[in-house]
């Protein structure tokens, strides 16, 4: 296993009106934060909040290139980018544990915080289709260019996890600077995660290492996104 301290690049906020961030989620352009009542769109380039949606946001978040998906305490909500409102609902697996929530294959990846899992799940039925262990607390998840990573955050330590999507196999961990946790963590396409900082009310992003050649992941990853 490969691993290195984290390059953050870029820290935003605290937000006005935002006491915790939560999920996190890319939609291509823009970056979505869940603040507990609301779900914000920061524009990465200035740092500036440009929408706000009322709806229940209280950690994962993620995009599949029309919709929004949020969990909301025991729920995972299906909302509408344009006017926040929430399309459908399923149950999240975690019944209230849940935390990290990403878009690839056509399905949604949800972190489970103190179970230490990230599941795989049907996103119209809610159906856990397969799940991988952790040995850590589950924060953020995100696929970023074909690779599966996931944040942890344990006391006054934090770090990024690349991991095997079969097994669970860490293959790569940056290490956050101490005191800087990671609640979300979405993948901007490139060589960019943005990392929800908690109750800090910052977002950070983080630089995604270099790689040589390109990385075996899933057949069809739709959208890189995540919380």
């Amino acid at each position: 296993m490969k691993r290195s301290a984290a390059h953050v690049v870029r820290e935003y906020g605290p937000f006005t009106g935002v006491r915790s961030v939560g999920g996190v989620s890319h939609d291509g352009s823009r970056v979505w934060i869940a603040a507990g009542s609301t779900l914000q769109a920061i524009d990465p380039a200035s740092g500036q909040t440009v929408r706000t949606l009322e709806v229940a946001a209280h950690a994962g978040t993620t995009f599949d290139g029309e919709h929004l998906y949020q969990i909301a305490e025991d729920r995972i909500q299906k909302i509408d980018p344009q006017t926040g409102r929430v399309l459908a609902t399923i149950p999240a697996p975690g019944g209230g544990g849940d935390s990290g929530l990403a878009w690839a294959e056509g399905t949604l990846w949800v972190g489970q915080y103190r179970d230490r899992k990230i599941h795989q799940v049907d996103p119209d039925t809610g159906t856990v289709l397969r799940s991988i262990e952790s040995n850590r607390f589950v924060t953020g998840v995100s696929w970023a260019d074909g690779e599966l990573w996931h944040g942890t955050w344990e006391g006054d330590e934090s770090e990024l996890r690349h991991i095997d999507p079969q097994t669970g196999e860490v293959l790569e961990t940056l290490d956050m600077p101490t005191g800087m946790g990671v609640s979300g963590l979405a993948s901007d396409g490139g060589d960019q995660l943005f990392c929800g900082g908690g109750d800090s009310g910052k977002l950070r992003c983080i630089r995604k290492p270099a790689r040589g050649s390109a990385t075996a992941g899933p057949a069809e990853v739709h959208a890189v996104a995540g919380e």
